[in-house]
């Protein structure tokens, strides 16, 4: 399902930034002995089921679909989290598939992610600037003078002043809201071109989405951003996204610009999705 995404203007003869073919990510269910004893076949969960899409440098691809369908755990094959069962994924040309733990990790200053709970990755017993600064002393990229200071601009750009009271905190004394810029900050500090972000405002309250999409839409065009945006909420992705990828059971079922998407969607699990929120399509089920 639209392996090459028909792309706007902006994407013309550039290359993919990041190129998935034929991923898969399968799980075997291992039973109590008894059930293994009397059952011939191991269950087997397809999580990621040959999943091809290609990503161009600016573009901010939604992939969206219900719980379970697959798009977290798509997203941390991608980074290589864990392992494919097969396929590639190609960034800026290299396979990151192919790649040893230490090359992976360089590559990991280019691809970075955003999860959906702050409080969980950020470190309770580190200050807001250390986690932060944290980033560039695992990749020997600053000195700790060198640190402090792009840590402070980072903290300005993403909306935490006085910076230099916010560097001093610690993530129990921020709301969800500010714990996700941190968050932010720490994942652009290491100046990545590509932003993997899973569910990033979806335990935030709806004017913090709001604020914190906004922030993310200008950081976008200031680094030079392309992300990939995985939600399950279809108001979210129709504000943030160019285009859309539609996936259930592991499979990616459609995958087109996101008005064309929400006016004229294609595939039946699609036009499910859109009369299940009527108010976002214009003629759902068409």
């Amino acid at each position: 399902a639209g392996e090459s995404l028909i792309a706007s203007p902006s994407y013309l003869n550039t290359s993919p930034i990041l190129r998935v073919k034929n991923l898969k990510q399968y799980y075997t269910l291992e039973g109590n002995f008894i059930a293994q004893f009397f059952s011939k076949e191991r269950q087997l969960i397809k999580a990621v089921d040959n999943v091809s899409f290609e990503l161009y440098p600016g573009q901010v691809l939604g992939l969206v679909g219900e719980s379970g369908c697959g798009k977290s755990t798509l997203s941390r094959t991608i980074l290589q989290l864990i392992a494919p069962t097969s396929g590639t994924v190609e960034f800026q040309g290299t396979n990151l598939t192919q790649l040893d733990r230490k090359s992976l990790r360089e590559m990991r200053r280019q691809i970075q992610m955003i999860f959906q709970d702050p409080h969980a990755c950020l470190n309770p017993l580190m200050t807001v600037g250390q986690s932060i600064a944290d980033p560039l002393f695992i990749h020997h990229m600053a000195d700790a003078m060198a640190a402090k200071r792009q840590v402070i601009e980072m903290l300005e750009r993403v909306g935490l002043t006085p910076t230099e009271e916010y560097y001093h905190r610690y993530p129990a004394d921020l709301s969800g809201g500010q714990q996700q810029r941190v968050a932010i900050a720490r994942a652009l500090i290491t100046r990545p071109s590509l932003l993997i972000c899973d569910e990033p405002v979806s335990m935030l309250d709806a004017s913090v989405q709001t604020q914190v999409l906004e922030l993310m839409r200008s950081l976008k065009d200031e680094f030079k951003l392309t992300y990939l945006f995985i939600t399950h909420d279809l108001w979210v992705a129709r504000f943030f996204c160019d285009a859309i990828a539609v996936m259930n059971k592991g499979k990616i079922v459609e995958m087109r610009a996101t008005e064309e998407l929400f006016t004229n969607p294609q595939h039946p699990y699609t036009q499910t999705l859109l009369q299940a929120a009527p108010l976002l399509a214009t003629h759902p089920g068409k």
